[in-house]
């Protein structure tokens, strides 16, 4: 176990309430989350194509989500100089780091979703 650079407790550890594991794992565990992370593996993409990819999203929400994203490490934000302003996003080196896991769970949803009971 590491020990906790925030000194609220001696080591991360996910199940501890006070443990800022606890926020990383609410941030990943949410679904536009999970697919922007995706729609971000294969390169940078603009506001309006990660819209377009993540059907169902409004605006509103992946604002919200792209800079949860950002402030925590997982994606950068690109402004480019032009008219009107290009925007990109783009995984970091942390976000790749976590694309992998995040598509394995994607993948086994669209295996497994046959023999889910739906409510």
């Amino acid at each position: 176990m590491r020990n906790c650079a925030t000194g609220r407790h001696d080591h991360h550890d996910v199940y501890a309430a006070q443990c800022p594991c606890r926020d990383v794992l609410d941030l990943l565990a949410n679904k536009w989350s999970a697919l922007a992370i995706g729609a971000l593996e294969d390169g940078p993409r603009r506001f309006g194509a990660l819209r377009n990819r993540l059907e169902g999203v409004s605006p509103k929400v992946l604002t919200a989500t792209l800079r949860r994203l950002e402030a925590m490490g997982f994606v950068t934000r690109t402004i480019h100089p032009a008219v009107p302003l290009h925007v990109e996003y783009e995984l970091t080196a942390l976000g790749h780091s976590v694309a992998e896991p995040l598509a394995g769970l994607r993948t086994w949803v669209e295996r497994h979703l046959d023999e889910i009971t739906a409510p």
